[in-house]
């Protein structure tokens, strides 16, 4: 077992598998997060150890069985969920965000059961459903050839609002990248769970419900977008791979935002702010990971 590697079949098999349930939420959705919690507490033949994840807000009025950690501040996505995860227990760990929700009953059991029949896998992200019939955007499906929605594959990045891992895989990996407060820490967890010797899975016939929102709300998204593509590559990349995967998304950056100079314009200090202030620890991936990740459709430069 090479350093990192988690070892296959670590898992035991239980008839009611015990799952750790993190959702992260500021108080802004109380409906959503409701709804969110409920489809967890109404799952079945697993047991649950649910919180709810306070960034920057005490959480009151929370379900029967879901427990409050409040945040003083808003730490960011990433590290929100860290926090979360450290005072839960399961076999499994199910991060959810406070607009998403399970419509299926069974969806902790059927995702747990993909990691039973198949234990190279070490993440499932499900395939994600606007339940107002609103369409679909393409980007929930984390693939360059989106094909159809339903298609299920290995993968190279999350959409992150519904993912399920092995607590072991999620241990290993290191969790989400705290540094990132926003964007791509689903990227560098996929490949994290790569580097850990397993694969990410894109689960199509697993159903999370979202509203169609667009990421780009927010205020700080160009700038954040850019800013953590270069540290994602430093973070997780052979130095000689650095400038090819910032260089590959610049390119397309260009090619979707020619008619944009201002959005273009903040995309690139971005990159500047990326390559001049500190990423924070790096875990360089190995080139059997690299391989790995070729073989199995994307190599880590695009």
């Amino acid at each position: 077992m090479t350093p990192g590697t988690v070892r296959r079949h670590a898992v035991p098999h239980r008839e009611r598998p015990r799952v750790a349930v993190v959702s992260l939420s500021q108080g802004t959705r109380p409906d959503d997060l409701r709804r969110g919690l409920e489809s967890v507490l109404a799952q079945r033949d697993v047991e649950l150890d649910v919180v709810c994840v306070g960034n920057g807000w005490d959480p009151t009025g929370l379900p029967e069985g879901v427990r409050a950690l409040a945040l003083s501040e808003n730490v960011g996505i990433p590290a929100g969920r860290n926090a979360g995860a450290e005072v839960v227990d399961g076999d499994y760990v199910f991060f959810l965000d406070d607009d998403a929700s399970v419509p299926s009953e069974t969806f902790l059991r059927d995702a747990i059961g993909l990691f039973e029949r198949d234990p190279s896998l070490g993440l499932v992200q499900p395939r994600v459903v606007d339940p107002t019939g609103a369409a679909n955007p393409t980007r929930w499906i984390p693939r360059i050839r989106k094909g159809e929605p339903d298609h299920s594959s290995p993968v190279f990045s999350v959409w992150e609002g519904a993912v399920v891992l092995p607590m072991d895989v999620y241990r290993a990996t290191g969790g989400w990248g705290a540094e990132y407060f926003y964007a791509h820490e689903g990227i560098e967890l996929a490949w994290r769970v790569w580097d850990a010797g397993r694969r990410t899975w894109y689960a199509g016939d697993l159903v999370a419900h979202h509203p169609a929102i667009d990421p780009a709300r927010h205020a700080e998204y160009y700038r954040l977008n850019a800013r953590n593509r270069v540290w994602l590559a430093r973070r997780n990349l052979p130095v000689v791979l650095r400038p090819l995967y910032v260089g590959s998304w610049a390119a397309i950056q260009v090619a979707r935002w020619w008619r944009h100079p201002r959005r273009l314009a903040t995309w690139f200090d971005g990159v500047r702010e990326g390559w001049s202030t500190d990423c924070g620890p790096v875990h360089v991936m190995g080139w059997l990971t690299i391989g790995r990740m070729t073989l199995a459709g994307r190599p880590p430069v695009v």
